[in-house]
C-alpha cells in the first residue's frame, strides 16, 4: 500500500481497528500521512493491519481503564482518536436477555468510548490540537425492529459525543458518525438485500474529519452514505438555525 511520508507527531489512535471498519479507517488514516495506532484485543489482527500500513499495534481492551490509560500512553501525542470499538448482543427480546450480556454491550460501546476520550482529552487540551470521531449507528434513531441493547448503547454514545462537543467547543472538535450499514463480522449474517453501505465511505468520512477542514459541523451526527459534509459547511448556518444534523425531539 502506498502512503505517503509520516509528518511528525500526527499520531491517530483507532480502536476497534484490527478488522471491518476500523482497519479500513487506519488505512486510510496511514495513507493521509498519520501515525497509526491499531488497537484492538485481537493481537493477530492489530499486528496484521499494524504491519501492513506502517503503523503500531497496541492490544487493549476498552472497557480497562488501566488498559486506555497506558494505551493513550504508550501511543504518543494523539492527534486524532477514533474510537471505534464496538460490539453487539444477540437479544431477540430484551426481556429474554442475558443481563451480563446487555452490560457487556454497554460496557464496550459507552464505557470504552468515555475511557478512550477521557485518556485522550488531557493531552488534546494541553498540546492546543485533536479531534475525536465516534463511531455511532443508525440504530440509536431508525425505527423497526432493533437489537435493544446496541440501538440503547449507540443511542447513549450519541448522546454523550453531543455533549462532550458542547463542553469542548473551541478546542477538541468531536464528531460522532454513522458509517451506515456495513458488511462486518458483526453484520455477516445479515440478508443480502439490506441497503448497504459502500466500505470505502466512512474512512473517506474520517478522514476528511481528520483534515481540519469540518470543524464547524462538530457536535452534528454525520452520516457517511447521506451527508456531504461540503454541502453541509456550506449551510452551516442554516444547520445551526435550525438545529440539523441532531437526533432530537421536536414540538
Amino acid at each position: 500500500m502506498r502512503s505517503r511520508p509520516r509528518l511528525p507527531d500526527r499520531v491517530a489512535l483507532v480502536t476497534g481497528g484490527g478488522r471491518g471498519i476500523g482497519a479500513n479507517v487506519a488505512r486510510a488514516l496511514a495513507a493521509d500521512g498519520f501515525d497509526v495506532v491499531v488497537a484492538a484485543r485481537s493481537r493477530e489482527q492489530v499486528e496484521a493491519v499494524a504491519a501492513e500500513i506502517g503503523g503500531r499495534a497496541l492490544e487493549l481492551d476498552v472497557t480497562s481503564r488501566e488498559a486506555v490509560e497506558r494505551t493513550v500512553a504508550e501511543a504518543g501525542p494523539v492527534e486524532l482518536l477514533f474510537a471505534n470499538a464496538g460490539t453487539g448482543s444477540r437479544d431477540a427480546r430484551a426481556w429474554e436477555t442475558d443481563p451480563d450480556d446487555w452490560w457487556r454491550t454497554f460496557e464496550v460501546n459507552v464505557l470504552g468510548v468515555h475511557l478512550c476520550c477521557r485518556a485522550a482529552i488531557p493531552g488534546m487540551l494541553e498540546r492546543g490540537r485533536g479531534r475525536i470521531v465516534i463511531t455511532g449507528s443508525g440504530s440509536a434513531y431508525l425505527p423497526g425492529p432493533s437489537n435493544a441493547a446496541y440501538a440503547a448503547s449507540k443511542a447513549a454514545v450519541w448522546r454523550y459525543g453531543e455533549i462532550l462537543a458542547s463542553q469542548l467547543e473551541g478546542r477538541v472538535p468531536v464528531f460522532v458518525i454513522s458509517p451506515g450499514l456495513v458488511r462486518t463480522d458483526m453484520t455477516k449474517e445479515f440478508p443480502d438485500d439490506l441497503p448497504w453501505t459502500p466500505p470505502e465511505l466512512a474512512p473517506r468520512l474520517v478522514s476528511q474529519l481528520a483534515s481540519g477542514r469540518y470543524d464547524a459541523l462538530a457536535g452534528r451526527y454525520l452520516h457517511a452514505e447521506h451527508d456531504d459534509v461540503d454541502d453541509l459547511l456550506a449551510r452551516i448556518d442554516e444547520l445551526r438555525e435550525n438545529d440539523l444534523n441532531t437526533i432530537r425531539l421536536r414540538r
